[in-house]
């Protein structure tokens, strides 16, 4: 996780981000607020058993989404890391080959393999890390939501580097507005996904989700236009130091969740929260953006 240091709406970002409601940081508090949030975050995973390592972000260059990590870069299992091109030029600047250093030095992960997919032909668009990808790990399928943030050609690619099976999909709110990021509406865990079907409008790609998901085993939990409205498809499966399951997720998507919806949750596992209504509004990202996993 990356402690901000520059925390601010990003105009640039907020043309093809729904979800991010104020495209200017007015108020001089903003930045403290959303480091106090993040510091919340930080201190929920760790008192549930989470190893969390945080880094601090730089001051320059400046980078407003910095606190988003999980759109850069993935590790996978045998220490392969996956580094991704951004739409936004502000956003690039987050790439920090540092953070990779760090990680080996805190003995947490082991680079033996850089898979750098910035490196391609312009025309072969974007992919956004785990905002643009919803990975189920077991069974190595990768969900994606098509739009200016994800394409075909850089989800075919991810598909022969990685070995996953690709189910691609176009998605939009309850406006009709085109969702920016997959992981706003599912999240895929290891026994329960949680995915707005209803964003799914046409009904071939809606079944194929579906189909897929239920042929892998999880339990579907469905979720409305409204709720993801708050992010409640913003979730994260992670595992406490003893194995526990736990359901990582900010304050405003757990109330925005039915009886139902957290019963079948906490059938798998607990749920970790915390306020993070100001990196929401202003950054347009929740929880599990804020996370990137480390295997």
């Amino acid at each position: 996780m990356i402690r901000p240091a520059r925390f601010a709406a990003n105009p640039e970002t907020a043309a093809s981000n729904a979800f991010q409601r104020s495209q200017t940081s007015a108020s001089p508090d903003v930045l403290v607020r959303a480091q106090r949030e993040f510091d919340g975050l930080v201190a929920a995973l760790r008192a549930s058993g989470v190893e969390v390592v945080v880094v601090d972000d730089t001051l320059e260059p400046e980078k407003p989404d910095a606190v988003f990590p999980n759109n850069w870069i993935t590790f996978h299992p045998g220490g392969t890391a996956v580094l991704y091109p951004l739409l936004a030029p502000s956003r690039r600047r987050e790439v920090r080959l540092e953070v990779l250093e760090e990680l080996e030095r805190r003995g947490v992960f082991t680079k033996r393999r850089t898979i750098d997919l910035r490196r391609r032909d312009e025309t072969e668009g974007f992919l956004e890390g785990t905002g643009s990808l919803v990975l189920d790990r077991v069974a190595r399928v990768a969900y994606a939501c098509l739009s200016p943030r994800t394409s075909r050609e850089m989800l075919a690619r991810f598909e022969r580097e990685l070995g996953y099976e690709v189910v691609a999909f176009q998605a939009f709110d309850a406006r009709g507005v085109p969702i920016y990021h997959t992981n706003v509406l599912m999240s895929v865990g290891s026994a329960v996904a949680v995915v707005c079907l209803d964003a799914i409008r046409e009904p071939a790609e809606r079944s194929a989700v579906e189909g897929r998901l239920e042929a892998s085993g999880h339990e579907v939990v469905p979720l409305t236009l409204a709720q993801i409205d708050e992010f409640a498809g913003n979730l994260l499966e992670l595992r406490s130091r003893t194995g526990a399951a736990l359901f990582v997720l900010s304050a405003r998507a757990r109330r925005a969740l039915r009886a139902d919806q957290v019963a079948a949750l906490e059938g798998r596992g607990r749920l970790v929260s915390a306020e993070l209504d100001t990196l929401e509004m202003h950054g347009g990202g929740s929880a599990r953006c804020m996370i990137a996993e480390v295997f």
